[in-house]
């Protein structure tokens, strides 16, 4: 008898989801838009994407994007993109400027191994030491065309290639989208 008063474990836990999950999704969003404005300071709103933002690559999903501009002036588009990595799912935020530059990376969720892959988050872990240079910061000014091929001409994360290579995928796919979509859409003004 008593134990059928005591509330099941998937009780509990769909009680403290529908409590915490509100908040989640705020915080989530305050991330976000303070990672657009890192990516693109200048801008004066980042207006959403509805369409015409496709992936050349099946395991790389753009969830969302934003055109950034400053008054009639497009500066480039923020990119929500989700992708395979070592540990899972990765979220990465790319911007990319109307010169075909990547503006900005943001890496908003990845559950790489601690210590290794999940490095590329930290940032006060430097893939270049000397000039202080983190993972997703030496993507920033990068050509849309360049290869970015690990060892070459990205930085690998320390014993990590596969989780190095896996984001340097997704930020070169998302990128190339990105472009894409600013040449066809973005001469308009939206």
């Amino acid at each position: 008898m008593i134990l059928s008063s005591i509330p099941s474990v998937r009780n509990v836990l769909a009680l403290v989801n529908f409590i915490t999950e509100p908040a989640i999704k705020i915080n989530e969003g305050i991330k976000l838009k303070e990672s657009q404005s890192q990516i693109f300071p200048e801008a004066e709103q980042f207006a959403l994407i509805e369409e015409g933002l496709t992936s050349d690559d099946n395991s790389v999903v753009i969830e969302n994007a934003w055109h950034a501009v400053k008054g009639d002036a497009s500066l480039g588009i923020v990119i929500k993109a989700k992708g395979k990595s070592y540990g899972g799912d990765a979220v990465i935020l790319i911007g990319v400027g109307t010169e075909r530059r990547i503006s900005g990376v943001r890496i908003l969720s990845l559950n790489d191994t601690p210590g290794l892959g999940a490095n590329a988050t930290k940032p006060t872990y430097f893939v270049d030491k000397s000039s202080r240079t983190t993972f997703p910061g030496q993507f920033s000014g990068k050509s849309v065309n360049d290869n970015f091929a690990v060892k070459e001409d990205i930085i690998p994360i320390t014993a990590s290639t596969i989780s190095s290579k896996a984001l340097s995928k997704i930020i070169k796919t998302a990128a190339q989208a990105g472009s894409a979509w600013l040449e066809a859409h973005a001469a308009g003004g939206n």
